[in-house]
């Protein structure tokens, strides 16, 4: 494998509850670089997240995901955020009971080059607080109990720069946003990559956090397939189109693949493949 692609997800079929949702999807992301995954409502987007970063409610059927030349498939997510693996929410829990500092506290522990103890801590997540225009009372509050949506995508943008990790995925960390807590959060994102030049996947349907990012690669996902990658000019078409020609895609290459399986049954034969590589917009 290139060693300089940081995340190598391979032939990745996953499900829930025997229910297939992601089908044959094959990405390569490249470390320091910034990747977007788009697609309608109900795509398979926000399972691509929750399955490389190991969440149990889904099952892994084939493919392999392969982080910094490991293949972390069999890893619990404890040890793949370790690993440095980042993944927020679309809809961060509410846990009463947990102050946001001990919260806090707990992500640091034992990590190296991060783990900061009393007034090191203190003044750390204080700085990131006044970067991110978050009142440090909250930091006392219970976790996410009573905080609007804005509050909520603030704290994770505070845990992303505290955690500096080497992947971070963004999960619809637009979604329910007013113009203010917005711009808080694409500064957060923009701050993040100066401060490790750290590698971003924003999962997304809505172009407008999109708009201040440099983009290196655009992945269209419909039906839990990957249609197409390519570069930044797909967001422009998806701004002022839709889904439409890909959902269209979708539909023809599931026919497809249909048709050679019944074709080629003996043979083994699979068709339509697309791997996630980018291409420039003139060679579409």
């Amino acid at each position: 494998m290139n060693p300089d692609i940081l995340l190598s997800v391979q032939g990745l079929s996953a499900s829930a509850d025997g229910k297939p949702i992601l089908r044959d999807i094959s990405i390569d992301i490249p470390a320091g670089q910034t990747h977007v995954i788009m697609g309608p409502n109900g795509a398979g987007k926000s399972t691509f997240g929750h399955v490389v970063m190991g969440d149990p409610a889904y099952d892994v059927d084939e493919g392999s995901i392969v982080f910094a030349g490991n293949d972390i498939v069999d890893l619990s997510p404890d040890k793949r955020s370790r690993a440095g693996v980042f993944l927020s929410f679309q809809a961060p829990v509410e846990i009463p009971g947990v102050p946001v500092s001990s919260l806090l506290r707990a992500q640091t522990a034992g990590r190296e080059g991060i783990e900061m103890k009393g007034k090191r801590f203190r003044r750390r997540i204080a700085d990131l607080a006044e970067k991110l225009e978050m009142d440090p009372s909250y930091l006392e509050r219970e976790l996410g109990v009573g905080f609007s949506g804005g509050e909520k995508k603030k704290l994770e943008m505070l845990q992303l720069l505290l955690l500096e990790p080497r992947l971070a995925i963004l999960d619809e960390t637009d979604s329910g946003l007013d113009v203010d807590a917005l711009g808080v959060v694409s500064r957060g994102i923009r701050a993040y990559r100066e401060s490790c030049d750290g590698t971003l996947v924003i999962i997304t349907h809505n172009t407008r956090i999109l708009e201040n990012l440099s983009i290196d690669c655009v992945h269209v996902i419909v039906d839990g397939r990957l249609v197409e990658s390519g570069d930044a000019s797909l967001v422009e078409e998806i701004d002022r189109a839709g889904f439409e020609r890909f959902a269209r895609h979708a539909e023809e290459a599931a026919g497809e693949r249909g048709a050679l399986h019944c074709d080629h049954a003996d043979e083994g034969l699979l068709g339509g493949k697309t791997d996630g590589h980018c291409v420039a917009a003139d060679e579409r």
